[in-house]
């Protein structure tokens, strides 16, 4: 399955402007810029947004399969995702990710949670995706 997207981009860096849509239409001429991107904007969106967004319901899952392998099923999993995008010696970079999940799992030990979430965040496709050039953390919390 490939999923699809595409973006615009019109004008120079900083005075330009874009807009992102997905196949799916859930996005649908979304706004981004420089401004939204490195000055803090609230309107529009950001890639590094994007990829947040992917990696916490990604890991959201990845976190429901990890526990139904184990027998258990989730109530509810509510996954944040923080990416940050600092400036490096080769340029701008998502240098960290943290995800921050609460799940609620009957019947579920600390010890199965804990090995449940660590098998999800190592197994989820975006968590690989970075796996090798990105710090991810994982704070993980059983309700």
């Amino acid at each position: 399955m490939a999923s699809k997207a595409s973006a615009v981009w019109t004008g120079s860096l900083k005075e330009g402007k874009g807009t992102i849509s997905t196949a799916t239409g859930v996005l649908s001429n979304a706004n981004y810029s420089f401004a939204t991107r490195f000055e803090g904007a609230a309107s529009g969106t950001t890639p590094e947004e994007l990829i947040a967004a992917a990696h916490a319901s990604c890991f959201s899952m990845a976190l429901g399969a990890q526990l139904g392998n184990a027998g258990l099923t989730p109530d509810r999993i509510e996954t944040e995702a923080a990416v940050t995008l600092a400036k490096t010696d080769s340029g701008f970079a998502v240098t960290k990710i943290a995800l921050t999940t609460t799940a609620k799992v009957p019947n579920a030990s600390q010890e199965a949670f804990d090995k449940a979430a660590a098998d999800a965040k190592a197994g989820c496709p975006i968590s690989k995706l970075f796996a090798n050039n990105t710090e991810i953390t994982l704070q993980a919390t059983l309700e």
